[in-house]
């Protein structure tokens, strides 16, 4: 029996060997989407008790309480003892990247949708509102590790994309040289100063100034009134640039960031932001924040955003109708950004977290690097630092040019 498996083992590979030599076929990794019917999708919201988290993702602050984006939604940590944060909460979000709160009202995205939530009462949580459709544009997330898609069955009106099934197929070759389009047909169609307003991070696509929520992705823009904050109102979406990846607001602009350069909006016309300039710079993954009269970007390279450098870029914005390059400090893997004061805090990835002196803003002196730990995205505070990397939360409190560990919490 194993000499005639083994004679069937090699019969099959000679087969596959002769198949393969064939140039005009290769083996490549196949991504197909895993369905939901958004009627059901709709109904799958859920508040619980504490979870483990998968994968943290974005972090936002509001009053005593933290929450953190995971795969399948919002974990909330109760902070009002920084030395031992505790989860309290899960709320069940399918297709959520993203969340800003104001007066108690959380606005969450879940794909194609903007949901409300009632969080006055934290041990009550109620969905008070659903606007449907709203986000012509989601994140599919797709595989880092798919080489093609096939889209199979997938109606962008009746489903929804909630997750992916990769495996190996053998496929005609196509030319390098040409991108695979991962778009389908039809998708493409359609720290205030206010306490009553949280704080999100540097890697944020929602920004609530005054009674607009303004919320990015891809390449739109969608400008929502909330000034009844149960019910709020799609006002105007409107093309936004490339790539858009990030959102960050100061002192009456919004500030782009995408894979290829920073836009510049003015906010002069709240409902409808007009378009100011652009700052290019090569292919690369790009948070920014602002300070004044600079703005500061990173640009992560070795990933799929199509760069190898990584740095620190300073844009002198003083003129907003022409933004220039100041400055650049070489990095190793950087994410999110933020400043306090005259601190800048870069997460460096792997590299840990990094403190630059930025009194002088032409040159940015490094200070301190916190080792040993992986950093992705912070938020400076009025008192203290709160850091997220590698499924942990690290809080902070400021010294003079340092920071001193307050705590680290396992979000697993």
């Amino acid at each position: 029996m194993k000499f005639n498996y083994i004679i069937l083992l090699f019969a099959f590979a000679t087969i596959l060997s002769c198949d393969t030599d064939d140039s005009d076929y290769e083996f490549v990794m196949v991504a197909t989407p895993e369905l939901m019917s958004k009627s059901e999708f709709r109904k799958s919201v859920d508040i619980t008790s504490a979870k483990d988290i998968q994968e943290a993702g974005k972090i936002y602050v509001y009053n005593n309480y933290i929450f953190v984006n995971d795969v399948k939604g919002i974990h909330i940590i109760d902070n009002s003892n920084p030395r031992i944060p505790k989860k309290i909460k899960f709320i069940t979000i399918p297709g959520n990247e993203d969340i800003s709160i104001k007066d108690n009202y959380l606005f969450a995205d879940s794909a194609t949708d903007l949901v409300v939530f009632d969080i006055s009462n934290i041990n009550t949580i109620k969905e008070v509102e659903r606007l449907e459709d709203v986000f012509n544009v989601y994140d599919f997330q797709i595989p880092i590790e798919a080489q093609a898609l096939d889209y199979g069955t997938y109606n962008y009106e009746e489903d929804i994309i909630v997750g992916w099934t990769v495996k190996q197929e053998r496929r005609k070759k196509i030319d390098e040289n040409v991108l695979i389009d991962i778009a389908f047909d039809g998708a493409a169609l359609n720290n205030r100063a206010e306490s009553a307003t949280g704080t999100g991070g540097s890697l944020a696509r929602f920004q609530i100034v005054d009674n607009y929520l303004y919320t990015v992705g891809n390449y739109e823009m969608a400008i929502f009134n909330i000034q009844n904050l149960s019910s709020p109102t799609l006002t105007n979406t409107q093309y936004a640039g490339w790539n858009i990846e990030t959102m960050f607001e100061a002192d009456d602009y919004l500030y782009l960031g995408s894979t290829n350069g920073m836009y510049i909006y003015s906010l002069n016309n709240p409902s409808s932001p007009e378009f100011v300039s652009e700052f290019i710079h090569w292919e690369g993954c790009d948070p920014v924040v602002v300070d004044g009269d600079y703005a500061y970007l990173t640009l992560r390279g070795g990933n799929l955003c199509g760069q190898l450098e990584s740095v620190l870029e300073i844009i002198d914005i003083s003129d907003k109708s022409n933004p220039t390059l100041a400055a650049r400090h070489e990095l190793e893997n950087p994410y999110g950004l933020g400043i306090k004061e005259n601190i800048l805090f870069v997460c460096d990835g792997t590299a840990g977290l990094k403190l630059f002196d930025k009194k002088n803003p032409l040159d940015v002196k490094q200070i301190k690097t916190l080792k040993n730990i992986q950093s992705k995205d912070v938020i400076p505070l009025q008192n203290s630092l709160l850091m997220i990397g590698n499924n942990t939360l690290y809080q902070y409190e400021y010294l003079q040019n340092d920071v001193r560990l307050i705590s680290s919490y396992s979000l697993n």
